[in-house]
């Protein structure tokens, strides 16, 4: 067999890949969290339809993962990101996952999430040489 290694965006590929991984972990979770995938996404539009920030994330086996919390700066600190954490919360709730999971950059917002319940598991030094990078979870 002769093998190689490519360098390439090919979504197909991508697909696979995540495929590949996705039925390996079908063997090790119990059968009742099989299937459990689905997008979150939540925005923070105007009256013009306009995007004013949101979070994307998703559930994932038995939790929901925030992979970006992002609110337009001339919003920030009158409680719009508080209400979409909130939502996300719901939405786990609703959809039975046991905890939330979210990162954070030192600079972003470490204080924001300890002060939605959020509790560090883990940080990475060295990030951009001079950040941490904070991992968080939450318990429902």
């Amino acid at each position: 067999m002769n093998l190689h290694i490519t360098k390439e965006s090919d979504d197909k590929k991508k697909r696979h890949v995540n495929k590949m991984l996705y039925e390996y972990n079908l063997q090790h979770f119990p059968e009742d969290l099989r299937g459990r995938y689905k997008e979150i996404n939540l925005y923070l539009t105007d009256e013009d339809d306009n995007v004013r920030g949101g979070l994307l994330g998703e559930v994932c086996w038995n939790w929901l993962e925030i992979h970006i919390l992002m609110i337009d700066e001339d919003l920030r600190k009158h409680g719009y990101g508080s209400k979409l954490m909130q939502e996300a919360e719901n939405v786990a709730i609703e959809n039975k996952c046991d905890f939330i999971k979210v990162d954070t950059l030192s600079f972003q917002a470490l204080d924001f999430y300890k002060k939605h319940g959020y509790e560090v598991y883990g940080v990475l030094d060295q990030v951009g040489r001079d950040h941490e990078h904070y991992f968080l979870r939450k318990v429902l």
